[in-house]
C-alpha cells in the first residue's frame, strides 16, 4: 500500500499531473470518474494567493468527491511561498504541493518552478519552511534538474525528504529538454535505489499506453505514475492503465456515445464553473483527443474550436454523434 502520511492510494496509484489552464475541477471530473488515484489542482502563483487575485483564489475550488485532491503551488520567493501554503491548506486539501518543475520561461526565468533547480540550497530551504508552515502531507513535483550537466536528482530527493516532504514526482526530463525528447527514467530508478529514501517516488513524463506503464513499472521500480499530457481528452487511460497492469488485456477504446457523453459532460462543468464565454474557450484544448482518429473530421473540430457559445457546441456534438453513429474505434 502506497501512503503519502495517512492518505492510502492503493497498490501502485495513478496520479493526475497538475497542468496550467487544464487541470480544473471540470477536467478533474471525468478524470476521477475514469480511475484517477490523487490530483492536484493547476499550478497557483504564491504571489497571487497573497494578493488575494481572483484567478489564482478561483484555483483553490474543490470538491468533495474529488478526494484525496492537492493543492499545488508555485513561486521564487520563500516567504510568499510559505504564506500562500498557509492559505492554501485553509481550501482543505488532503496535500499540498510545491511546483519545483515547470519549465516555461515566465516561470524558471523567474527563479520558480524549474528554475529553482539552479539553486538547490534554496530549494531546499523554501520546502522546510513550507512543511514548518502547515499541517497537512507536503509533496513535491520536480524536474531531473536544469540541464543535463547539472541532474543531482538523488541528492535533492534525499535532502527534500530529510526536511519532510512525504512524496516526490519526477519528470524525466531536464529543464532544457522542455517537453521534447524522450524522458529517461533511469534517474528515478537511482532515485528508488538510493536506500535513504524512503518516501514514495512518482513517475512522469511519456506515459501514454497500458503497455508502457506496465514496462515501465517493472524496470524503474517506481511507486506510482503521473500522468499528465496523455490524459487531456482521454480522461479513459487511468482505467486502461489499471486493467491492464491487473490483467494484462486491453479494455475496449470508449465507443462514440462514451466520448460524446464525457465531452458533454465536461463541457457542462466548464460552463458552469467558469460561465460560458470561458467555459467554452477553455474546452477547445481538449475536443482534438475526444475525437482523435476518426475520419474527416477536420471539419467538425474546426467547428467546435470556433463556436462562441454552449448551444453551437452542443449542436455539433449532436451531429457527429449522427454522422458517426455506425463508426468503430
Amino acid at each position: 500500500m502506497v501512503k503519502i502520511g495517512n492518505l492510502e492510494l492503493g497498490e501502485f496509484p495513478l496520479l493526475l499531473a497538475p497542468m496550467e489552464d487544464v487541470s480544473d475541477p471540470p477536467f478533474r471530473a471525468v478524470c476521477k470518474e475514469n480511475g484517477a488515484d490523487l490530483m492536484y489542482t493547476e499550478f497557483i502563483s504564491s504571489e497571487g494567493l497573497i494578493r488575494d487575485a481572483v484567478k489564482s483564489v478561483q484555483k483553490l475550488d474543490i470538491y468533495e468527491y474529488e478526494r484525496p485532491i492537492g493543492i499545488q503551488i508555485f513561486g521564487n520567493d520563500i516567504e510568499s511561498m510559505r504564506e500562500a501554503a498557509a492559505i492554501a491548506a485553509e481550501a482543505g486539501p488532503d496535500i499540498l504541493d510545491i511546483n519545483y518543475g515547470c519549465p516555461v520561461n515566465k516561470v524558471a526565468c523567474k527563479g520558480a518552478g524549474a528554475g529553482i533547480l539552479l539553486d538547490i540550497d534554496k530549494m531546499v530551504s523554501m520546502t522546510a519552511e513550507i512543511v514548518k508552515a502547515v499541517n497537512i502531507p507536503v509533496t513535491v513535483k520536480t524536474r531531473l534538474g536544469w540541464s543535463q550537466d547539472t541532474i543531482r536528482i538523488v541528492e535533492v530527493a534525499e535532502r527534500l525528504q530529510d526536511v519532510g516532504i512525504q512524496a516526490i514526482s519526477i519528470h524525466a526530463r531536464t529543464r532544457q529538454q522542455m517537453y521534447k525528447g524522450e524522458a529517461d527514467w533511469s534517474y528515478l530508478n537511482l532515485v528508488k535505489e538510493n536506500p535513504r529514501l524512503h518516501i514514495p517516488v512518482f513517475g512522469n513524463g511519456d506515459i501514454d499506453s497500458p503497455q508502457k506503464a506496465k514496462e515501465y513499472k517493472e524496470k524503474y521500480n517506481v511507486d506510482g505514475m503521473m500522468i499528465g499530457r496523455a490524459a487531456i481528452g482521454y480522461p479513459w487511460i487511468f482505467n486502461e492503465i489499471k486493467h491492464f497492469l491487473a490483467t494484462g488485456e486491453e479494455l475496449k477504446a470508449p465507443g462514440l456515445e462514451e466520448r460524446i457523453n464525457v465531452t458533454k459532460k465536461h463541457l457542462d462543468f466548464s460552463v458552469q464553473w467558469k460561465g460560458e464565454k470561458q467555459g467554452i474557450l477553455e474546452m477547445r484544448r481538449h475536443y482534438t483527443n475526444y475525437f482523435r482518429g476518426m475520419p474527416n473530421f477536420k471539419p467538425f473540430r474546426t467547428e467546435m474550436v470556433t463556436a462562441d457559445t454552449y448551444d453551437q457546441v452542443s449542436a455539433i456534438l449532436d451531429q457527429v454523434a449522427e454522422v458517426y453513429a455506425d463508426y468503430q474505434f
